[in-house]
């Protein structure tokens, strides 16, 4: 073999075709250029449908509360009395007492206090009231004589000739009255159902809250408890701190008011006392409406010197709760922002008038700690122990 091998030539490589950009297939391109629709309106519209399935569903809910209001506001009433009740009867069992005394103990001490108010709200009326009728007839000769100056020139015999045009409407509607009173009647009934609603939920929540909790918990699907237990455990330590902060502001009110209007003098001063004490469980208006008759009864019996310096006790007590009272106590318990609470308040009070009124801010503080609560907990996974005994300082075992 040669050393001199001759090199074969090399092979020659075909040149390089150029790269065409590729084309979507004609139906995606004929989709993108044909939708007229931006991206933005289609989210929106995802969105406000949304929300409208939402608003219907709450419009569904609202009109069954409302409808189903003999069962619904006894049953919130004693969720709430619950709520004040069910730390009393579990510190005492913490304490070694037997469930069934404890239980019973709570029971008392509620009715102790209410039985105590009645009677001496009674006992006061009772002793004030000749006093009253004198006082309350001078009141209406000033409010004539004041009434028939000017501007207003109300004279007597106007407003006598108003007196008998009422008796004369009175005797006209007289069976309309009478169907009323039929109501009336009607209405006596539904209360004492509705009180033994509130006395078989409360007992009831007091001898098996934990298991009647848990029971409910169990009706959702399985993914979704986890989830539910944490947010109902939140949403009854905010429903509990909310009860208790109310209490200590609702007795605060009413001893200051209470005690001011004692010391100027103005009638009635422990059963004013007693409607601020009830008034301060709506927070702000409540309040305001509670003051507001204590400055009004001073205006008329005591006149308006005294009533401005009632008027002046309202705004310092009111004063007190708003910068020293909510701050230390609320904290972190209870995160409602005023204006969501005048609000929520002026919208139950339009949807279930006083009702309503009464329980819109317990509901809203309830369920922003529930909804909170539910977003930060795992979707799925084991039921936390905790969340499934509802804070074990709150309920009973």
């Amino acid at each position: 073999m040669s050393p001199f091998r001759r090199r074969r030539p090399a092979a020659s490589t075909p040149p390089a075709l150029p790269v065409m950009p590729a084309t979507p297939p004609p139906a995606a391109a004929a989709t993108a250029t044909a939708d007229p629709i931006p991206p933005g309106l289609k989210v929106g519209a995802g969105f406000a449908w949304r929300l409208l399935v939402i608003g219907a569903a709450i419009a569904v809910v609202l009109l069954l509360v409302t409808r189903l209001s003999e069962i619904v506001i006894p049953f919130l009433i004693g969720l709430i009395l619950s709520a004040l009740l069910v730390p009393l009867s579990a510190f005492l069992q913490r304490h070694r007492w037997p469930k069934w005394v404890a239980i019973i103990t709570a029971w008392v001490v509620v009715f102790a206090v209410l039985a105590t108010l009645a009677l001496v709200v009674t006992e006061q009326i009772r002793t004030q009231l000749p006093s009253l009728k004198t006082q309350t007839g001078q009141a209406v000769q000033s409010a004539q004589s004041l009434l028939d100056t000017q501007p207003f020139g109300l004279t007597t015999d106007a407003i006598n000739g108003y007196v008998t045009d009422a008796t004369t409407w009175l005797q006209q509607h007289a069976s309309d009255l009478g169907a009323g009173a039929l109501k009336v009647g009607d209405g006596a009934i539904h209360v004492l159902e509705g009180l033994f609603i509130v006395i078989f939920v409360t007992l009831f929540t007091l001898i098996d809250g934990k298991r009647i909790w848990q029971w409910t918990t169990r009706l959702f699907p399985r993914r979704a408890q986890p989830r539910i237990a944490v947010a109902g455990a939140a949403g009854w330590t905010t429903l509990t701190a909310f009860v208790r902060v109310q209490l200590v502001v609702a007795v605060t009110d009413a001893i200051g008011i209470g005690v001011g209007a004692a010391i100027l003098g103005v009638p009635l001063a422990l059963p004013i006392a007693v409607v601020v004490l009830f008034g301060a469980f709506v927070p702000v208006v409540g309040a305001i409406v509670g003051g507001a008759i204590a400055v009004v009864i001073a205006l008329v019996f005591n006149g308006w010197v005294q009533a401005l310096i009632m008027l002046g006790i309202v705004i310092l007590v009111q004063q007190l709760e708003s910068h020293v009272l909510h701050p230390l106590l609320t904290g972190s318990a209870v995160k409602v922002h005023p204006l969501g609470i005048v609000l929520g308040v002026t919208a139950g009070t339009a949807i279930a008038g006083v009702a309503g009124a009464f329980f819109a801010v317990p509901l809203i503080a309830t369920a922003n700690a529930m909804i909170t609560a539910a977003k930060r907990a795992p979707a799925s996974g084991t039921i936390p122990v905790e969340a499934m005994e509802l804070d074990d300082r709150s309920i009973p075992a």
